[in-house]
């Protein structure tokens, strides 16, 4: 039994099947999820075909020390910004062997959410050798913290296969 819905497990091996058969490896650089992308991959067998690593960067210091996003970017943006999802994207790209790299960085609530950034906010992107930078806003709403992690998720392999088919 997965720990996984059959409709997430259905879209990691969509995106470890089209890695694998691009010969692409992938890593993850996430924050609101916690590894849940990574955590996914590896529910499919043979996902080691296609997942380089994953940094799991909840605090702002891990997300500088580990990914090379800069502090000056998190205090002129806040962590929850497309300019930190690009920058963990590409942070992570770098600071791996993948040819791709997803990221995701949000509020899953309950708290955190303020006017501008309410909870059910989420920005991910998309890094990949030689390719532009993909990103993509959500603004899930308040659906309980677990119900937006899920569909960050779900959005992380859509976006993986959006990277490998551009």
């Amino acid at each position: 039994v997965s720990m996984f819905s059959p409709e997430l497990t259905a879209r990691a091996q969509t995106a470890v099947e089209a890695c694998h058969a691009r010969g692409v490896r992938v890593a993850t650089a996430e924050s609101c999820t916690g590894g849940l992308v990574a955590a996914c991959l590896t529910e499919i067998p043979g996902a080691s075909s296609a997942l380089d690593c994953g940094f799991v960067t909840y605090a702002n210091e891990a997300k500088t020390a580990m990914l090379g996003v800069s502090e000056a970017l998190l205090i002129a943006h806040g962590a929850v910004s497309e300019s930190v999802s690009r920058a963990m994207a590409e942070g992570g790209l770098a600071r791996s062997r993948a040819d791709v790299c997803v990221s995701c960085t949000g509020i899953a609530g309950p708290g955190g959410g303020t006017e501008s950034k309410p909870v059910g906010l989420v920005h991910l992107a998309c890094a990949a050798t030689g390719k532009e930078t993909l990103h993509l806003e959500r603004r899930y709403g308040d659906l309980g913290r677990s119900a937006v992690r899920a569909a960050t998720v779900a959005d992380a392999f859509d976006l993986i296969l959006q990277q490998l088919d551009s």
